[in-house]
């Protein structure tokens, strides 16, 4: 078991051993919970969340080109 000290303002560091165990870089996210007591760190793949979320979109690609052609249409009658 590793021990850690809480710093100032409740700052924590995770053990490099640990990030590197993990693969928790600089700048991720992770989620914190508090569950029978305890203090859970989940580390957050948050391009997979963006992958999985885009399979469940539906687009009518027709119907996307048309509205851009309409659109820069539009935009064109105006430059004129």
């Amino acid at each position: 078991m590793l021990r850690i000290r809480v710093g100032k303002r409740g700052v924590i560091v995770i053990p490099k051993e640990v990030r590197e165990r993990l693969g928790i870089e600089e700048g991720m996210v992770l989620e914190l919970s508090v569950e029978e007591g305890k203090i859970v760190l989940r580390t957050r793949d948050l391009w997979s969340e963006l992958r999985e979320r885009g399979r469940k979109l539906k687009v009518n690609i027709e119907e996307a080109e048309r509205e851009l052609d309409e659109d820069e249409e539009s935009w064109l009658k105006r430059a004129e």
